[in-house]
């Protein structure tokens, strides 16, 4: 049963790797579009809001905001080319506002998601559910740390977290 868990976990893992190495420095172009884009240059942020949709190559990310936090002070690989004067390497994103990430036939779903760059952590928070075909795993908050190859799932409040596995069709 731990090693069913841990595959599910494991999918998040590689699912977030291929959305860190696109928007901090992979070789594939991330390419997002919204209903507003705004820049506050002088708080190192770039808010995209309304229907926002994130692409990169099978890996699609829905959010009603999507908040780019970057150090002005850094430049270089991990630049934002075209988009502000003096933009740098990537801090933080936050995804607010039914938060889709989905590839292939694996979703999770959230109300709220940080990436941590430095940490190279994502947090997915707010009814938080990890979907996999048939297979589910819910919880109030979700923390994925990439270098470590583990997640935790944490359930609301003190209550349990709850998970539905069906062992005939994990993959």
């Amino acid at each position: 049963m731990r090693k069913k868990i841990f595959l599910i976990l494991l999918f998040v893992v590689i699912f977030h790797l291929a959305l860190a190495g696109g928007v901090c420095g992979g070789e594939n172009p991330i390419r997002i579009t919204s209903d507003r884009l705004d820049s506050y240059d002088d708080k190192g942020l770039i808010l995209f809001s309304g229907n926002v949709v994130a692409v990169q190559n099978d890996t699609v990310i829905n959010s009603d905001e999507l908040y780019l936090y970057y150090d002005k002070k850094s430049s270089g690989e991990n630049a934002i080319p075209g988009i502000t004067e003096g933009a740098g390497k990537i801090d933080r994103i936050e995804l607010k506002g039914n938060v889709t990430m989905k590839r292939g036939e694996r979703t999770v779903t959230g109300d709220m998601a940080i990436f941590y760059n430095a940490d190279q952590k994502i947090i997915v928070t707010g009814n938080a559910m990890m979907m996999e075909g048939e297979n589910v795993i819910r919880g109030d908050r979700i923390t994925v740390f990439l270098t470590e190859n583990r997640g935790v799932v944490d359930g609301p409040g003190g209550e349990r977290v709850t998970a539905t596995i069906y062992p005939d069709r994990t993959k």
